[in-house]
């Protein structure tokens, strides 16, 4: 029997809520229910509308990367506002907050101040950063991942009000694929007349096609494994697309090559490919251990730049919700989201996205 619900704010909810969660690496998924509470100061709680399966989701799952259990999972989020606590009014651009409306927020939230986040404006890597969907299940407040029925907004988040002209397959991999494609596009510093190899075309792959485009490049070479995943490319902006074993000739001489693959090893062929004084970005390669071995001296004769990106600025939040607006229309990106799964079938979210069955497994609580 449903338990009978309490009021917080300005609805009814249960006493209780459901999340998924699983035990060990390529465990199963269960079934568990936490309490529910008001929101505390500086918090909002919500009511999970669709969270997408992120690559990482699946790495942590796998055990490719240190993740405590019983794992929550899911950080790529939007959710209806159902409860604010006090000092929540307003987002990130300043328009106002209130019960009811979808919104989506930072992957991330910081605790507190610190020389990274003040002085050197890295809020994303300030000490004690912490990611929904990246926690156990058993840590207060329990509903902080996008696997559940109910998600908490924790103090220090950037939270974005979403416009109703939005579909919810268009709006959940804003705060996710799509702001970090835009500070990885922001550190290629690509411009009118670039020639751009981007190194795996999935999702993150694809918005960094369509941003590339966006941003003055002339022509974009995707490279990727894939069949399906070349032909998706070629409808978001990829003039070109090749396999690994082909991309040499097309690739070599390129300003700026793009690493969202994931495989440590792409990374020599990347710097192979830039012309002297390209820039190169990583931003796939995630999981730790992740060696490949490299003539460094190419690095310097060629007088490369090499760039890192993890996580993403609050301003590429900001950034990604005016892209998909502005593009909407001229890229299909309610499509990239092609898998639908109940909470109940969270374990075969997992397998069918792990298996590249589905591009963006969405799951609806």
């Amino acid at each position: 029997m449903e338990p009978e619900p309490t009021e917080l704010g300005a609805v009814a909810l249960p006493d209780n809520a459901q999340v998924a969660v699983f035990d060990s690496p390529n465990g199963p998924f269960r079934l568990a229910r936490y309490p529910l509470r008001a929101p505390r100061p500086d918090e909002a709680l919500v009511r999970v509308r669709m969270s997408t399966i992120c690559r990482s989701d699946i790495h942590s799952w796998q055990g490719h990367r240190p993740s405590p259990c019983p794992g929550l999972l899911g950080h790529e989020i939007i959710g209806t506002l159902v409860a604010l606590g006090a000092g929540v009014q307003r987002d990130m651009r300043d328009a106002p907050l209130s019960v009811g409306d979808r919104i989506t927020w930072s992957e991330y939230f910081v605790p507190g101040r610190s020389h990274l986040r003040e002085v050197l404006d890295l809020p994303q890597k300030a000490p004690g950063v912490d990611k929904y969907g990246h926690l156990s299940s058993e840590t207060p407040p329990h509903h902080h991942g996008g696997f559940g029925e109910y998600c908490y907004i924790q103090p220090d988040s950037w939270i974005l009000r979403l416009p109703d002209a939005l579909s919810d397959e268009e709006a959940v991999p804003i705060n996710c694929g799509v702001a970090t494609m835009c500070a990885v596009i922001e550190a290629a510093q690509i411009s009118f007349g670039h020639t751009v190899v981007i190194q795996g075309l999935g999702l993150l792959g694809l918005y960094g096609a369509a941003l590339a485009k966006a941003r003055g490049a002339a022509r974009v070479i995707g490279v990727d494994s894939v069949d399906s995943r070349r032909a998706l490319g070629l409808k978001f902006g990829v003039d070109t697309a090749l396999s690994p074993e082909s991309a040499h000739a097309a690739a070599n001489g390129a300003d700026v090559v793009i690493e969202v693959c994931g495989q440590a090893e792409a990374i020599r062929s990347g710097i192979d490919w830039l012309r002297i004084g390209g820039r190169y970005v990583i931003a796939g390669v995630v999981n730790p251990a992740s060696m490949v071995t490299l003539d460094a001296n190419l690095i310097l004769r060629k007088y490369l730049t090499l760039s890192g990106v993890h996580n993403y600025h609050p301003r590429h939040l900001v950034q990604a919700l005016e892209f998909i607006m502005a593009n909407r229309t001229r890229y299909a990106f309610g499509e990239l989201v092609d898998g639908r799964y109940a909470l109940a079938e969270v374990g075969q979210a997992m397998a069918d996205a792990a298996s590249h069955r589905v591009l963006r497994a969405a799951i609806i609580p």
